[in-house]
């Protein structure tokens, strides 16, 4: 593991696994059909597989790397997925040889890497021949539910007032829609996408309490900071804390054409 790796996730990796939302199908059906040969994707910063699942469906192979083991350990498991554990930066131990790879994905986690690093990474393992290879990198922003509740979340963001400064500087990554990211690729324009799910309260807060920040501010303040929001939200929700409200992200998403 790579000494510069930033491991904001693995204390919680089993319930990281089960408690983030899932990207649309529509996304990978969108990455597949902009490249002609789909032999080998690797899915880089992994986790426990979120993307990896999305892209096997439509890549022969993919190699899904995290640097995080207890990532790697609660992995969602497929026939043509091959997990590795190393980082982003560095891929010469694996299984990622020069010239083999048809698409690089990165989903929610290129801000954390050493970009020049990792992208010399890219331009090593990605086909230049033909058409070349092709890179995709997304985030996805704060959840919306309604304006009243959407109101009250704010105050957990970046620029909040309760957890604001405890997220990570990377994350203002995130909150600029990775529009200010370094990507010296030529781009492909995308269509939008959004993760749409339906949950109850208590499922957006094993959500919530995945989040980075969140576990900060329990360490260092002792208490839990979505204490403060819980019973404003309760109040908004239903009557009943079981009830389910459609839930979505808006995705920000970046492709580059490597050759």
């Amino acid at each position: 593991m790579s000494k510069d790796f930033i491991d904001n996730f693995s204390s919680k990796s089993k319930e990281y696994s089960f408690s983030r939302p899932i990207y649309p199908d529509e996304l990978f059906e969108f990455l597949s059909n902009m490249i002609s040969n789909k032999d080998l994707a690797w899915d880089c910063a992994t986790g426990n597989g979120q993307a990896a699942i999305g892209l096997c469906k439509y890549f022969k192979n993919v190699i899904a790397s995290d640097a995080s083991r207890n990532q790697i350990d609660n992995k969602f498991e497929r026939e043509n997925i091959l997990y590795q554990i190393f980082p982003a930066e560095d891929a010469t131990a694996s299984y990622l040889s020069d010239n083999s790879v048809d698409l690089v994905t990165v989903a929610t986690a290129v801000h954390w890497f050493d970009f020049k690093r990792f992208y010399n990474e890219v331009n090593r393992v990605s086909k230049k021949k033909g058409e070349g290879g092709r890179i995709a990198v997304w985030c996805y922003g704060m959840h919306q539910i309604n304006p009243k509740i959407d109101k009250i979340i704010e105050r957990l963001d970046v620029d909040g007032d309760i957890l604001g400064e405890f997220w990570p500087k990377e994350i203002r990554y995130i909150k600029e829609k990775y529009r200010t990211i370094p990507f010296p690729f030529k781009e492909i324009n995308t269509p939008n996408f959004k993760m749409k799910t339906n949950w109850n309260m208590y499922q957006l807060f094993n959500y919530m309490q995945t989040w980075s920040a969140v576990k900060k501010y329990q360490i260092e303040r002792k208490t839990d900071p979505l204490d403060l929001v819980r019973e404003d939200i309760k109040n908004l929700w239903s009557a009943e804390e079981s009830d389910q409200k459609l839930i979505t992200w808006d995705i920000y998403l970046r492709v580059g054409i490597i050759r």
